[in-house]
């Protein structure tokens, strides 16, 4: 009698399973190899990284006096503030402001006499020049925008007050910007 060699269609289940799961996972191994270079390449470049935040030194900056500095390829306006043009800072009515925003907001507490903006008027972009302007702060010569001693927008087309970027304090005399 011969034996029953069984149907020859009928193979072993389990090493089918297993051949068709060894090939998915290489199929989708190859394919994370292939969108990997191309999802890496949108991460920001190490340049760009290193200008994410920058450390300035504030002994620099002498009482009534302005720096600018470069960040993120912006300028920035470290101003050390008067007495005076604090008091004014703080003293203007929320109500003759186009972009309300007290002066306390604008600057860390502790540290008031020292105003950090990023130094481009919110009209056009054009750099402001301090000193020029009606209210003691920047003016836009571009378009005639006039921001006060806290940067904010006074009179002229831009919508809203001069950026402050995030930055903190590290000690007393160093700021981090970013």
């Amino acid at each position: 009698m011969a034996q029953d060699q069984g149907d020859p269609n009928d193979k072993d289940p389990n090493r089918r399973d297993f051949i068709h799961i060894a090939a998915g996972a290489a199929a989708a191994g190859a394919g994370v190899m292939a969108a990997w270079p191309l999802i890496n390449q949108m991460n920001p470049a190490a340049d760009t990284l290193a200008l994410a935040s920058i450390e300035f030194d504030l002994t620099k900056v002498l009482e009534g006096q302005q720096v600018v500095i470069k960040w993120q390829g912006k300028p920035v306006f470290v101003r050390y503030r008067t007495p005076k043009e604090i008091q004014e800072a703080a003293t203007t009515p929320m109500s003759s402001l186009k972009d309300p925003q007290s002066d306390a907001d604008r600057v860390k507490s502790g540290h008031s006499q020292y105003l950090v903006v990023i130094g481009s008027c919110t009209h056009l972009g054009c750099v402001p020049t301090f000193g020029a302007g009606d209210f003691g702060g920047w003016f836009c010569p571009c378009h005639g925008s006039h921001y006060d001693t806290s940067g904010r927008i006074r009179k002229g087309p831009a919508p809203k007050n001069l950026v402050v970027p995030t930055y903190d304090f590290m000690s007393d005399t160093r700021v981090k910007i970013g």
